[in-house]
């Protein structure tokens, strides 16, 4: 963490000299020229993220002419978003950094096969590229795109990550892409409505090596939910011998799916079943307990578990990192099954859980803590009370995310959440009505990011902040209506170490902010 360095920085020119060799990526906000000064200090820098929508592609193209001037070693580089393909910017860019080996396209403008013949010529050594979701492109005759992802697959020889997401794929060019990229290893391709079951089924045969693989179907077509219920393609699926990461949304999945996946023993550690229906406890049980080294495992929607199916899951979970049950008919019971169970357990997403429950599991037995949680998402979850929430706080001390949006019905109660949880960086406090932090009478030191958007927070309670959380980076208030210009200057002015606020649709504040130096801004 840079943040670490800061103090070290401010001694001599010397050790500012030596800190800037730890700054490795650098993300660019606003779109002035005024970062590229910095380019001379970050001489290791190797990850360049362009975040901003700029209006004119000129201007694109510009500040990439310019990156190309210095003597750097880029191996990655992110595209501003609804931008258009900078032509000019990446030729030059393409001829001065040789080194680049990923590149993000995400939401590109009015992207055609002619980009695709550009990026192939400029960066031969990409070994991940991202072309998700194009905007604006009016790209529905998918078969114009195939000579451009042919071009891709041939040139790109080391290419060996992809996100096609929402991108104009069609059957013929992912067969291209799997049979000339030999190196292949994780392909993305959610939302892609013109990719059918044989055309999928085919290009898997072509890269059996292949590590990842990242598929949904489209609400545009319904038909295609029924895409990995199909015999043809398990059998391609169960063929990938080195499989490690499947993510499958959307879709109707089947036990024989689940089932086939399990006897051939592939090597999963990573599972998302996300929204997929037609699958029951039984067939997720099974490939569990043949598949035990799951790190990551998702289930979101599966409505028909219940507290003692995650008490039978839990036993075959002893490797477990994350899990994500959002949306299913679970208890506090279930989330303490899991922490007890899965010694391993770092992540846990129960958001929207419970809303049906009738019982609240109070037979939950003697309780521990388990230090090892770090994350714990639980917005929109009906059976939360500040009760509830500082019990958590209790067993989960060492907690440096929590997101607890939505939930009507916490107040004060937050505030002994941050007095117990005291390495926690990141709050999520948004549309909680009742959540009042006026009791916060000490210091939260590591509090980085805290979200008290749709509150009623007032400028008594940005005092409070400003005066207990030093550490304070990002602050989101939009429409806080009780919240006024002298309470969030006051705040600005006294969190010195605050880089970005937002605030919008605020009856009492005149516009909306959104800085990335908010200390700057004010002077």
């Amino acid at each position: 963490n840079r943040r670490y360095l800061n103090s070290l920085s401010l001694v001599s020119k010397q050790f500012l000299s030596i800190t800037n060799r730890f700054l490795f990526s650098l993300t660019v906000y606003d779109g002035s020229t005024s970062f590229l000064g910095l380019l001379k200090r970050f001489t290791n820098l190797n990850s360049l993220a362009l975040a901003t929508s700029f209006y004119f592609n000129t201007e694109v193209d510009k500040i990439l002419i310019k990156i190309s001037c210095f003597p750097l070693k880029l191996t990655s580089l992110s595209l501003p978003h609804y931008c258009t393909i900078p032509a000019d910017g990446l030729r030059s860019f393409s001829q001065n950094i040789t080194t680049l080996t990923s590149l993000t396209c995400y939401q590109i403008r009015y992207l055609n096969t002619s980009d695709l013949f550009l990026i192939a010529e400029c960066f031969p050594l990409l070994q991940e590229l991202d072309f998700s979701y194009p905007s604006d492109s009016g790209y529905k005759n998918y078969s114009s795109y195939e000579d451009g992802v042919k071009a891709i697959s041939l040139a790109l020889i080391k290419l060996r990550k992809v996100n096609l997401s929402g991108f104009p794929i069609n059957n013929q060019s992912l067969f291209h892409l799997f049979n000339n990229c030999k190196y292949l290893e994780e392909v993305i391709m959610f939302d892609c409505d013109e990719i059918t079951n044989e055309g999928i089924a085919s290009a898997l045969r072509e890269r059996p090596g292949l590590r990842s693989l990242s598929f949904s179907a489209t609400s545009s077509n319904p038909e295609y939910r029924e895409m990995f219920a199909t015999s043809h393609l398990i059998d391609s699926l169960v063929s990938l011998k080195s499989l490690t990461c499947l993510a499958l949304h959307n879709l109707n999945i089947s036990d024989e799916l689940l089932n086939s996946i399990a006897r051939e023993g592939l090597p999963l550690m990573s599972l998302d079943l996300q929204s997929c229906t037609d699958y029951s406890f039984n067939g997720i049980f099974y490939l569990l307990s043949k598949c035990q080294h799951i790190q990551h495992l998702g289930l979101e929607s599966a409505y028909f578990l219940e507290d003692q199916h995650v008490v039978q899951l839990s036993s075959l979970l002893r490797d477990l990192v994350s899990i994500n049950l959002t949306c299913c008919q679970l208890t506090k019971s279930a989330l303490f099954t899991l922490a007890n169970n899965c010694p391993s357990l770092s992540e846990i997403n129960m958001e929207m859980t419970g809303e049906n429950v009738v019982g609240n599991s109070d037979s939950l037995g003697k309780l521990c803590v388990y230090p090892q949680l770090k994350a714990l998402y639980l917005g929109k979850t009906s059976w939360l009370s500040d009760e509830s929430i500082i019990m958590f706080a209790s067993i989960f001390p060492n907690l440096e995310l929590l997101d607890l949006n939505l939930c009507n019905d916490i107040s004060e109660g937050i505030c002994e959440v941050l007095r117990k949880c005291y390495k926690l960086r990141h709050l999520n406090l948004a549309y909680c009505p009742r959540v009042k932090l006026h009791g916060l009478n000490f210091v939260v030191p590591k509090l980085e990011v805290l979200d008290l958007s749709n509150t009623k927070v007032d400028d008594e309670t940005l005092y409070v902040i400003s005066k207990n959380c030093p550490g304070l980076l990002q602050l989101l208030l939009e429409h806080c209506n009780d919240v006024t210009e002298k309470g969030v200057k006051h705040l600005a002015e006294n969190c010195t170490q605050l880089r970005k606020i937002k605030i919008g649709n605020s009856s009492h504040v005149k516009d909306a902010l959104f800085f990335t130096d908010i200390r700057k801004v004010l002077c």
